[in-house]
């Protein structure tokens, strides 16, 4: 599935999640769509844990 299928998906989910369920639902759609895509990439293995703890400028002293 292409990137832009999936981007279509997540709209088309959250733009329902708005209509139907109000601004909450579109906010618990929108950030759990975001843990879930995490939490994919840390299964394939694009993304490694010590990401989120090393710090933003890479000089090592």
């Amino acid at each position: 599935m292409s990137v832009a299928v999936i981007g279509m998906i997540a709209g088309m989910a959250l733009g329902f999640a708005g209509y139907f369920g109000g601004f909450g639902a579109f906010l618990l759609v929108a950030a759990l769509g975001a843990v879930g895509f995490v939490v994919g990439r840390f299964l394939e293995g694009d993304l490694d844990p010590g990401e989120f703890f090393r710090p933003r400028d890479d000089r090592r002293r």
